[in-house]
């Protein structure tokens, strides 16, 4: 009998973290604050018309790089919050998720021998992603409780094979944010090496205290070199739909482009008509959801108030990070399936992020959920 030979071209990955956890969660009847997606749903305009646009039999391709209307739509909003013009038809690609847009733009600056700088805690679609196209993750480590870049070891990192950096802002799993000082040194280091720049950007609408979202695209020398990419269903709470974009100069979208086509061609026709309404007459949405999303992380940090835990500060997305050592020294992995199994509440390890984790007792909780969810949650893990 034959046997198939087959080589993983991925050998070191197996199951996600995320379905594993949620697996747990639906298994022992936990309330699943592991994966980060909302409880509650799109907006009514949004939904009423996706429905519309499919009865209307808009329902064949739209063109690779999106519809013009939302394409248009996508460069006013930038312009509004970012002071940036752009050629929305020359530098916006509308993409089936911001995962394809990551993975895209990483197939597109990094060729084999390359070497993409990335920083853990880091979301793990990165360096998959990196491997794939022949190149080489390297991983700068933030620390708990600030996660700083140190930017001092970044520089000792780039070498003759760096080719670009990829950075998150507001960042998961840590839920922080890249100040105005991290951006002089990363223009420093990008200009200096002649590098290529990775913004995910997908929780730019998230930030907390009134403290505004520093874009690439507010950097007009940063974004020359750029990649930034963002995400419909963090901000329309529709991450099912799986819709996102990539914005970048257009001699850098041109070569994008010629990836994507052959990644997804092009992503959901009654949908993207449905955002460019949405986007249009109902922008106060995006306006309003920092303040939204504070007022969740604000339920969960009180109703945890009385607990063990120490409270990380959250100043964007909707993760929460906590730190259990003044409960057990387990290690998060083992923490996180006693809180599933046994308290009823699912996690995520933050030591799954990382290539070489520091042992840190951290965990991260998502709280786009209602708030009775949140505080049923809390209520559940204060005893400990």
């Amino acid at each position: 009998m034959n046997t198939l030979a087959h080589s993983s071209k991925l050998p070191n990955l197996g199951t996600s973290i995320f379905t594993t956890m949620t697996g747990l969660a639906n298994r022992y009847k936990a309330i699943n604050l592991s994966q980060g997606f909302p409880e509650f749903d799109a907006p009514v305009l949004l939904k009423q018309r996706l429905a519309k646009y499919c009865e209307q039999g808009f329902n064949q391709y739209a063109p690779s790089c999106g519809l013009a209307p939302l394409q248009a739509q996508i460069a006013s909003l930038t312009g509004r919050i970012y002071g940036t013009d752009i050629n929305p038809l020359d530098t916006v690609t509308v993409t089936s998720g911001a995962t394809e847009a990551l993975f895209v733009a990483i197939q597109t600056i990094t060729h084999p021998g390359d070497e993409i700088i990335i920083f853990d805690p880091a979301y793990d679609s990165y360096e998959p992603a990196i491997e794939l196209a022949g190149g080489r993750a390297v991983h700068i480590a933030m620390l708990a409780p600030d996660y700083a870049i140190n930017w001092p070891l970044v520089e000792a990192a780039i070498t003759e094979k760096t080719r670009g950096i990829i950075i998150n802002t507001p960042h998961n799993p840590s839920a922080k944010t890249l100040k105005q000082a991290d951006f002089d040194k990363l223009k420093e280091l990008v200009l200096k090496h002649d590098l290529l720049l990775i913004s995910d950007e997908v929780y730019e609408h998230i930030t907390f205290e009134g403290t505004p979202h520093i874009s690439v695209l507010s950097d007009a020398e940063l974004f020359a070199r750029a990649f930034v990419i963002a995400s419909f269903g963090k901000t329309f709470h529709c991450t099912g739909w799986k819709m996102g974009y990539c914005i970048a100069p257009e001699k850098l979208t041109q070569e994008f482009r010629k990836i994507h086509q052959y990644v997804t061609f092009s992503s959901f026709t009654p949908a993207q008509l449905a955002l460019t309404d949405m986007l249009a007459e109902e922008p106060e949405h995006i306006t309003a959801l920092a303040p939204f999303y504070q007022h969740k992380r604000d339920v969960l940090v009180n109703a945890l108030q009385a607990s063990r835990f120490t409270i990380l500060p959250s100043e964007g997305t909707y993760f929460l990070l906590l730190d259990y050592s003044a409960i057990s020294q387990i290690d998060d992995m083992a923490f996180c399936e006693y809180l599933v199994k046994e308290i009823g509440v699912a996690a995520i390890p933050l030591s799954v992020f990382y290539q070489t984790p520091p042992g840190d007792k951290v965990i991260r909780l998502c709280f786009a959920k209602e708030d009775v969810t949140l505080q049923q949650a809390a209520e559940r893990l204060s005893p400990l």
